[in-house]
Order: C-alpha cells, then structure tokens, then sequence
C-alpha cells in the first residue's frame, strides 16, 4: 500500500465519505478499543497490589490489536482495481 492510497483513505474517513458498513465496522472498533481501556483501568483500580496505574501493555495487546488487526487483513487480502 502506497502513501497515496493511506492518504485517499485518510481523506475519505476525514471527510465523511464512508459507507454505512465501513462506518460500522470502525464504530465497533472505536467502541471494544474504549470497552477494553475501561476494563483495564477497573481491574488495576481493583487490584490488591498498591500499583493502581493503568496497564498499558493489556489495553495495546487485548484492545488496539484485536480493533486493528481485521484491517491489516482487508488491507493485505484486498484485490488491487
């Protein structure tokens, strides 16, 4: 994938040019992404341990891979036009 196709993909999403199933799918993204960061922050407020900070390493690998990942598929198994 070339920097003109992120860029018309950027642009697209930017400007509100998506389709109601790709608006969808990003939705569903967006929202296990924020899902998955609130049950990271509640189990570190609940732990017995005296560290409450925020574990970042669970919220990268349980939240934002998982919400990428069926992208990075499209993105390699896409027919080129």
């Amino acid at each position: 994938m070339t920097g003109e196709n992120i860029k018309n993909s950027l642009c697209r999403l930017f400007n509100g040019e998506l389709s109601k199933k790709e608006k969808t799918f990003l939705s569903i993204s967006v929202v296990w992404i924020l899902l998955i960061g609130y049950l990271t922050w509640w189990n570190g407020m609940q732990s017995f341990t005296s560290d409450k900070s925020f574990k970042w390493e669970e919220w990268i690998w349980f939240g934002v891979v998982p919400a990428l990942a069926p992208y990075i598929f499209y993105f390699i198994w896409k027919k080129k036009e």
